[in-house]
């Protein structure tokens, strides 16, 4: 069972996630975003935040590999979070300032994530923010970021069994909802 868990920030999203998956066996937590920086007390004081409520029995993979992750998994999977996903991915690419290129290499790992899941062994919960609510982004690489994340997402819903919206703490079903082809 592939289940999508989006939502705006702070809204609930990973603690919804973390409930779908048995919490007294042995399960993957998947951290797909780049290591937070010496020096960034309030990230890493979130990373920590994440782990401290993990149960002993998880095991932490910190790799851009999605697809490789689901392929090889053997246990259930959590996938946190879509979005650092794709920051790291155009990061890697040093595609930032180049849109094209930045959707080229998302583009890749989407399709390869994408295949992986179709054909996932074990259960996986992927974690993601809902972007393009609010403003354009005044800067092209926040423009880059909210587009190569919204296909991101409407690819993995397309083949998600399972859609849960996470808002103000209040989770909505939306695995029955037409899908946009």
């Amino acid at each position: 069972m592939i289940t999508l868990v989006t939502g705006g920030v702070r809204s609930g999203k990973s603690t919804h996630a973390e409930g779908l998956v048995p919490h007294d066996a042995p399960a993957g937590y998947v951290a797909p975003g780049l290591v937070p920086l010496a020096g960034d007390e309030e990230w890493t004081r979130r990373v920590r935040a994440h782990q401290a409520r993990r149960p002993r029995c998880w095991t932490t993979v910190e790799s851009a590999d999605l697809a490789g992750v689901v392929r090889s998994a053997t246990t259930p999977l959590i996938v946190d979070c879509l979005g650092t996903w794709v920051t790291r991915l155009i990061d890697d690419a040093g595609a930032w300032d180049a849109p094209a290129e930045a959707a080229a290499a998302v583009m890749r790992a989407r399709t390869d994530l994408v295949t992986a899941l179709r054909l996932a062994p074990v259960d996986v919960v992927l974690v993601t923010n809902e972007v393009g609510w609010g403003v354009v982004p005044e800067h092209r690489s926040g423009r880059t970021f909210r587009d190569e994340l919204g296909r991101v997402n409407a690819a993995v819903s397309a083949v998600a069994d399972r859609v849960h919206l996470v808002v103000c703490g209040r989770v909505l079903d939306l695995s029955g909802a037409p899908v946009v082809s």
